[in-house]
């Protein structure tokens, strides 16, 4: 039986997708089921892909005919794994060799593992390589693992059990951000996390679809309803629905502030979908807050206006500090 399955969604990445594919056709491991979504690029990417099947029968490739997403294109490669386990690559990223042997030995070794969250290494535009600054840890429970993961306490990147995979797979609500969802119930729906010294290189862009000035930051918005819903389905406790909520208040304050900051570079038309759209999330959570106090002080802040006055004005003021700090 094929060990692992690794989905590599492909869009537009001929610069850096040999070095991504070399990483897994050179693995120590050398049952792997390598499927590639080329999710409708306009560049060589394709070309690149059919050439390295061509000459390793390990990679399949799948051509999309429209862009939908990286969420929708492994989901595609989701159909074809034949592994016990499964993992991403995205394309402009690169694995150390023993990547993969190292955690399909932790799943081994303990067999209640249902997801390993490899060693991720930022890399940067020069090359140099950071260590992800996470907490290391050598057991936690899913329950654990989703919480740590609300703040990012622990990354997302990892392999998991293809029972688990195929059980929720990716959430294709959004564009983009929805991929977090999917993460975070494979972590709640392990029995144990573990983590392994296998190292994932991944590289920080800063042309990436997250860095454009439009509406996509507006699907975290929507991914985090999504991600709702689906607890709600799972009857989780209400320890984790609150540790949720505080992330969705959260993530209304940072994409108000995204909005707040680049609100001149969007068009008409996009500053009315930002302040329709928030206005519509904010209605959505705000009778939540008579269950629960939390620390960023919006208990009492129910009248929309009021909202929208106090974050305009918290962040006038952090724009001028922001501003002395730098001059």
């Amino acid at each position: 039986m094929i060990k692992v399955s690794v989905l590599v969604a492909v869009y537009n990445s001929e610069r850096y997708l040999s070095q991504c594919l070399n990483s897994l056709i050179n693995q120590t491991l050398k049952d792997i089921q390598v499927i590639c979504v080329d999710d409708c690029s306009t560049d060589s990417s394709l070309k690149i892909l059919y050439d390295y099947a061509e000459k390793d029968n390990r990679i399949d490739v799948i051509h999309l005919n429209e862009n939908k997403g990286p969420a929708h294109a492994r989901n595609q490669g989701l159909l074809r794994v034949k592994g016990k386990y499964v993992c991403f690559l995205d394309s402009d990223d690169w694995f150390a060799p023993d990547a993969l042997e190292l955690a399909v030995n932790t799943f081994e070794k303990y067999p209640l593992t249902g997801c390993v969250l490899f060693d991720c290494h930022h890399v940067d535009s020069v090359g140099e390589k950071t260590p992800f600054q996470n907490s290391h840890f050598i057991v936690k429970s899913g329950t654990e693992a989703f919480i740590d993961s609300l703040t990012w306490k622990i990354h997302g990147v990892y392999m998991v059990t293809s029972e688990i995979h195929f059980r929720f797979p990716y959430d294709e609500t959004c564009k983009t951000y929805s991929d977090d969802n999917t993460t975070r119930l494979h972590y709640f729906n392990s029995k144990e996390v573990r983590e392994c010294s296998g190292i994932y290189y991944y590289r920080q862009n800063n042309n990436s679809i997250t860095h454009i000035v439009n509406t996509n930051h507006l699907d975290y918005l929507r991914a985090n309803e999504s991600m709702m819903k689906t607890l709600l389905q799972l009857n989780c406790d209400k320890d984790v629905l609150h540790q949720y909520h505080q992330l969705r208040w959260l993530n209304l304050v940072g994409v108000y502030y995204f909005y707040f900051r680049h609100r001149p570079k969007l068009s008409k038309s996009q500053r009315q979908e930002y302040t329709e759209v928030i206005h519509e999330f904010w209605k959505k959570i705000i009778p939540d807050k008579d269950k629960q106090t939390d620390k960023f002080g919006y208990r009492h802040c129910k009248s929309w206006q009021r909202f929208k006055l106090q974050e305009e004005l918290y962040f006038f003021l952090r724009c001028i500090l922001d501003f002395f700090r730098k001059n």
